[in-house]
């Protein structure tokens, strides 16, 4: 299967920049709304560097003004009116999703599929305010975009087959894998995840190790490719602290945020985005 021709990003930010630019290079148009016209020029600014980098580096052997000329940015959500897919990727906030949500699907048509990249948030609890529920599901992609081979495709109870199935074509036309789970807290990848991450910032506010030990002890010892206070800081802090606090509401106290994640985020040390978290960042 190949990409969606039609492709629509509500929310222009990393996360969003990054869907829209692996899309971009899958032959899709690409259209991010955002909330303003300052955060639109910034998203497309943002996507137009990522696709110089990856022609740069020879991901592709399209020319950077054919891929910049197939993403567009604006602050009108009925541009997705032809839309054959929006995935939704503003912050991991529930009120702030499900008002972006329920505006899209106000324009889409029937026929189109509604995505949220929410890490987090339960898909049912989203497709209950939706009118078309069988038309959504969760496409969870992984931060930085370009770079992760890895898509979570989350089916909510009301997800209809075709939907799944057009969704983890879509994906395999990205050229990454495709992992399918059922709703669930957390799913799969930010329960497992934000669960070492939790323990690994506990023991850094107990001084059993210095953050780049613990890292060190994950890479070389477990084979992991980066150490899980190194994934928070490239994630967000406050992006964990955002899981955490989701998790540790449905299912309980082992999710509970540690104070010391609490207290950097509070500090503005949100990690690679700020400039420091559990380390320092001087490429942001």
């Amino acid at each position: 299967m190949s990409a969606p021709a039609r492709v629509g990003v509500l929310g222009g930010g990393r996360m969003g920049a990054g869907i829209a630019h692996a899309f971009a290079l899958a032959a899709s148009r690409v259209t991010i709304v955002e909330r303003d016209d300052a955060s639109a020029d910034a998203a497309s600014a943002r996507v137009w560097e990522s696709l110089r980098r990856s022609v740069e580096r020879g991901a592709t052997d399209r020319p950077l003004d054919a891929l910049a000329a197939a993403v567009s940015a604006g602050t009108d959500a009925a541009v997705f009116a032809d839309a054959d897919l929006v995935v939704e990727a503003v912050p991991e906030d529930r009120d702030l999703k499900l008002d972006g949500l329920r505006r899209v699907e106000a324009v889409l048509p029937a026929t189109a599929v509604l995505a949220s990249n929410t890490s987090s948030i339960s898909i049912d609890a989203l497709a209950a305010a939706l009118e078309r529920p069988d038309r959504f599901l969760g496409l969870h992609f992984f931060n930085p975009v370009p770079a992760s081979a890895l898509v979570e495709v989350v089916v909510g109870s009301a997800t209809a087959p075709d939907v799944r199935a057009a969704a983890e074509g879509w994906v395999a036309a990205l050229g990454k894998r495709a992992v399918v789970v059922r709703d669930a807290p957390g799913f799969a990848s930010s329960r497992l995840g934000v669960a070492l991450a939790l323990e690994a910032i506990r023991m850094v506010e107990e001084g059993v190790a210095e953050p780049a030990d613990i890292d060190a002890a994950m890479e070389l010892g477990y084979r992991h490719p980066v150490g899980p206070l190194h994934t928070t800081d490239i994630v967000g802090l406050d992006v964990r602290l955002g899981i955490a606090e989701e998790l540790a509401a449905t299912l309980g106290e082992r999710f509970a945020p540690p104070q010391l994640l609490r207290d950097l985020v509070a500090a503005g040390r949100l990690g690679r985005k700020s400039g420091r978290g559990f380390y320092e960042w001087s490429d942001r």
